[in-house]
């Protein structure tokens, strides 16, 4: 199981949210370069980054930002928020970015995640986030009626690479990962699930490594507020 650190920029800043509320934010760095070297440092493969600012109005507002930590480390980086129609894709391609994260869009527009998914296989992950079961859009401000077990077994056939599972009532709150949701999750599909909530310990990563086939965890709160070590977390993980 692979651990992954997150960078949420929102005004070209480093942020957490609680449970996604856009009001409810915590400023960590101004200085998202700096914070990604420290994570490569500590270890991580993979950093895992959103843009805040894209995923609450649909326009991407850091880019600039995401192309300085391009160019300052060597891992891979998988981003998300905000990217909904082939400009945003092919500029994030453009910079080296290794992944693609398609959240709302992914739900509004199937055609436009097929295209995608046919155009750069492997490249492209769909970031499912949920409430008791349901899907969530447009920033977490939306919850559909569709459940998310039901849209991962679409997302699958459809050719998506992976998908990167939140339950949006842990996101922030330091209170563990929804373990069962995210076995269930897993459970449901073939391809990658990478999970994302909740952790706050050594023994919430201990804990989503009994669960069998998940492929990777994101973490972001608790390794800015010191709660979880990155590179312990990776090394009892086994640094995969």
């Amino acid at each position: 199981m692979i651990i992954i650190p997150a960078i949420d920029l929102k005004d070209g800043n480093c942020v957490r949210l609680v449970q996604g509320k856009k009001d409810a934010q915590t400023i960590y760095s101004h200085d998202p370069v700096t914070t990604a070297r420290k994570w490569e440092s500590c270890g991580a493969r993979l950093l895992h980054i959103i843009d805040l600012d894209g995923a609450f109005t649909g326009n991407q507002k850091n880019f600039e930002a995401i192309s300085r930590i391009r160019k300052a480390i060597k891992i891979q980086i998988q981003v998300g928020g905000g990217i909904r129609d082939i400009g945003n894709v092919l500029n994030l391609f453009s910079l080296g970015i290794n992944r693609i994260i398609i959240g709302t869009k992914a739900i509004e527009d199937p055609e436009f995640l097929t295209y995608l998914c046919n155009k750069y296989p492997g490249k492209i992950l769909i970031g499912i986030d949920a409430k008791n079961g349901m899907v969530a859009i447009k920033g977490w401000e939306e919850i559909t009626q569709v459940s998310a077990k039901d849209l991962a077994k679409r997302l699958e056939m459809v050719g998506a690479a992976g998908i990167i599972y939140t339950d949006i009532s842990k996101d922030g709150m330091m209170t563990g990962p929804n373990l069962e949701a995210t076995r269930d999750m897993v459970e449901s599909v073939k391809i990658p699930v990478i999970a994302s909530g909740g952790v706050s310990s050594l023994d919430d990563i201990k804990n989503l490594m009994k669960i069998k086939n998940l492929w990777g965890v994101i973490t972001g709160k608790a390794i800015y507020t010191g709660s979880l070590d990155l590179k312990e977390a990776i090394r009892i993980a086994g640094g995969k």
